[in-house]
């Protein structure tokens, strides 16, 4: 069991199933089962889906004044989150609509209302970094000081940096420079994909980098293996929702990461564990079982 500290943004989510993206305009639309809100962030579904896992979480946010903490945790869930070191300062919580089709195409509407303006009560966190063995972050900014924290207690970090802009990639460099993980979708990449890898790898000297291919699959980057290599999507569900995956392969990843220090083999854990995800809808439902990605790897891969 690892133990993680992971803080970034918890946001209310409503995601819509629509006939196709561009949605064609009509003045009322009725669809059985075809909206769904409830709380998400990255950072709170990677909290969920490692704590599912068995890791010991502490999870960090902001919320806003009004908000009810036991929207956190619906009564239906398995696990639960703690919500002492959720902080209900903001204005309002952050808010995230989500339209998606049947070819997989996404469009998000974000509002993160005053999140910029906040910053996070950084005198409880210490202690909490001392005892935990990796600190994994969201790209907020509310989360940039801890990676000093991270630093001072030599604890390695762990970064989803969600949608990548070459023009704001300075506004991310204390990230960069930090962490010894990078996740990266590659919905917003305007260059090759090798190159990329390559550049961010010389630039910042990370040690491990995923890059999200969607339904391509994936790219894994490990300095220490020198390996660089393209892993295709694997099967066991049918396609719902793909909305959440990525998270859900990043905690799976940190985890038997952290775990084994095999890379390859975690990636390929990771692989499936979000493969069962995207079968459930909301970003914070249908997690494997340990017990399921062992039987799934073995059958895929073959027994290691």
């Amino acid at each position: 069991m690892g133990k993680f500290l992971v803080a970034g943004v918890t946001q209310i989510e409503t995601i819509v199933r629509v006939d196709k993206i561009p949605v064609s305009f009509a003045p009322m639309t009725s669809a059985i089962d075809s909206i769904y809100t409830a709380m998400g962030g990255d950072a709170y579904n990677e909290s969920l889906a490692l704590k599912w896992l068995g890791d010991d979480v502490v999870f960090m946010s902001i919320v806003g004044r009004n908000q009810d903490l036991e929207m956190i945790n619906p009564p239906d869930r398995k696990i639960t989150l703690s919500t002492e070191y959720i902080i209900p300062q903001m204005n309002d919580t952050p808010t995230e609509v989500v339209l998606y089709d049947k070819e997989r195409r996404q469009q998000i509407f974000e509002d993160i209302k005053d999140l910029r303006d906040n910053s996070y009560d950084m005198s409880m966190v210490p202690p909490i970094a001392e005892n935990c063995d990796m600190v994994v972050l969201a790209n907020a900014n509310f989360c940039r000081p801890f990676v000093k924290v991270a630093q001072e207690h030599d604890k390695p970090v762990a970064v989803n940096i969600r949608y990548y802009d070459k023009e704001k990639e300075k506004y991310n460099a204390d990230f960069l420079d930090s962490a010894k993980v990078l996740y990266f979708s590659d919905d917003t990449l305007t260059e090759d994909p090798y190159d990329f890898i390559d550049r961010m790898a010389t630039t910042y000297g990370t040690e491990i980098i995923i890059l999200g291919q969607g339904s391509e699959g994936l790219m894994l980057y490990d300095k220490s293996q020198n390996l660089r290599i393209h892993y295709n999507t694997v099967k066991t569900n049918e396609v719902v929702n793909t909305i959440g995956a990525g998270n859900a392969l990043f905690a799976c990843f940190l985890h038997y990461y952290m775990e084994t220090g095999d890379s390859v083999n975690a990636i390929k854990n990771a692989l499936l564990f979000a493969s069962y995800k995207i079968g459930y809808m909301g970003t914070s439902n249908g997690f494997m079982t340990t017990d399921q990605l062992e039987q799934w790897r073995n059958l895929i891969w073959g027994i290691k």
